[in-house]
Order: structure tokens, then sequence, then C-alpha cells
């Protein structure tokens, strides 16, 4: 526990110049459904810069709730791999507002909190997930982050190249 206050962080990190802030609803991602809706709710509200939230976003009644709560994007990741057609019905509902979260080992997307690998490559999901009217990226490489031993340029620019929309990494 760094912080008992998320508000006070996020309001911290928008007085030190974040342009945007980016909430994970952990309880959420394990539960399957966002479980800190009000205190994602009064962090939207609050700040004045643009704020993403992802963790246990599953349904498209959950976009559509944390949207109306003041969340301007909406972050997907195990769901763009299990149910795909979410995603287009997302997309095309709230086409500005989606981000696929891509977790990958090796090039190789893992789902679940990385705890499933796939058989899907993360350069393929990013293609399908385009082809079904995503408009930006989350990038992890998993075996470094949190290593301390920098980013994955050469799988980041791959991926860059591949889909040639904004990729946040």
């Amino acid at each position: 526990v760094y912080n008992d206050d998320p508000l006070e962080v996020a309001m911290r990190w928008q007085t030190m110049g974040a342009q945007r802030i980016h909430m994970v609803d952990l309880d959420g991602a394990a539960a399957g459904d966002v479980v800190n809706f009000s205190v994602i709710e009064n962090i939207a509200n609050a700040v004045l810069v643009p704020t993403q939230l992802g963790g246990g976003i599953r349904t498209l009644e959950t976009i559509t709730r944390v949207l109306k709560a003041g969340v301007e994007r909406v972050i997907l990741s195990t769901i763009a791999v299990e149910n795909p057609d979410l995603v287009k019905a997302a997309c095309s509902r709230y086409p500005d507002s989606i981000i696929i979260s891509i977790d990958a080992r090796d090039g190789q997307v893992a789902t679940r909190g990385w705890l499933q690998g796939t058989s899907l490559s993360a350069i393929q999901l990013a293609k399908n997930m385009v082809d079904l009217g995503v408009k930006r990226f989350i990038y992890t490489d998993i075996s470094r982050d949190g290593t301390l031993s920098g980013p994955n340029s050469a799988a980041i620019a791959e991926l860059i190249e591949a889909v040639n929309l904004p990729v946040i990494a």
C-alpha cells in the first residue's frame, strides 16, 4: 500500500503535470467486474485530465456504466481474446473510447493476469482488433515488466509498424 487515498494520488499526479490518469481496478480484474466503482467515479469527476480504466471490464453494460461515470477510455484485455464480438460491439458504440491491452511473453499473448498463455501472437491479436475497429493499444512485454531492464523496443516497434496506430508501451 503506497497510499490509502487513491483520489489524493490522482490529484498529485495531475498537479505534477500528468496528461492522463491511468487506473486499474486490480480487485475488479480478479472478480471479473468493476469492484471499486465509487473510487473510480470520484477520481474521474475530480481530476481535470482525462482518465482511463482497466480491470474487470467484461460486458458492454460495464463499459457503458464506466464511461457514463466520467472515465474517457476503457481498457479491455483478456476479453479481447475470449470475446472479440464484445470488442466489435464496444468499438461500434464507443469508437474513440476503447483501448486493447496486449500482454505478451516471447511475442505470445497471455491472459487472465498473465497466468494463462495462448498460441496467439501479439501482432496477430492487434491486427484482429484493428479489423474490429480498435484505434489504440497498450502493450506490455511481461517478461521484462518490473525487471528494470527497460522496454522491449524491438517488439514495440514491430507492433507499431503492424498496426500504425497509437501504442502505449
